[in-house]
């Protein structure tokens, strides 16, 4: 049997290594919910939307990496708390995202995945993150 924290390891790592929804979706419900209080976000709303933009995010950012500083599961709640610092240089395109040309800086930025699950899959997350910090390292 499959434990939401498999699950949700299974979901993050393939979120982040930007491999969008066709990748994450097994883990997720089919309408699952997103939220985030960060400008680049803002006008997504699903769970869907939000694979796809960190698929064009790893497209901007070839060498972009997380290193998952904690894991936590809270099974009355059936919840999941990933917290990451991600690494990653501006180098690539935008892959069609409309995103900003290359700039050659760095960011190291602080983020928090909270994912709420029924029926064994994600059926909303919230990101945590302060965006204003990582635009500003990548000269956007």
């Amino acid at each position: 049997m499959t434990t939401i924290s498999d699950t949700a390891m299974k979901f993050f790592e393939a979120c982040e290594a930007g491999k969008g929804w066709e990748a994450c979706k097994a883990w997720c419900a089919p309408d699952a919910s997103f939220a985030c209080q960060a400008d680049p976000l803002v006008e997504v709303k699903s769970l869907h939307g939000y694979t796809d933009w960190m698929k064009g995010l790893m497209g901007m950012m070839p060498d972009g990496h997380y290193e998952l500083r904690s894991f936590a599961v809270d099974e009355p709640r059936n919840t999941v708390t990933a917290y990451a610092v991600f690494k990653g240089t501006h180098t690539g395109g935008a892959n069609g995202s409309g995103g900003p040309p290359p700039t050659g800086k760095s960011t190291q930025s602080d983020y928090v995945y909270n994912m709420q699950f029924a029926d064994g899959k994600i059926r909303h997350m919230t990101k945590i993150w302060n965006s204003g910090w990582a635009v500003k390292e990548l000269g956007w």
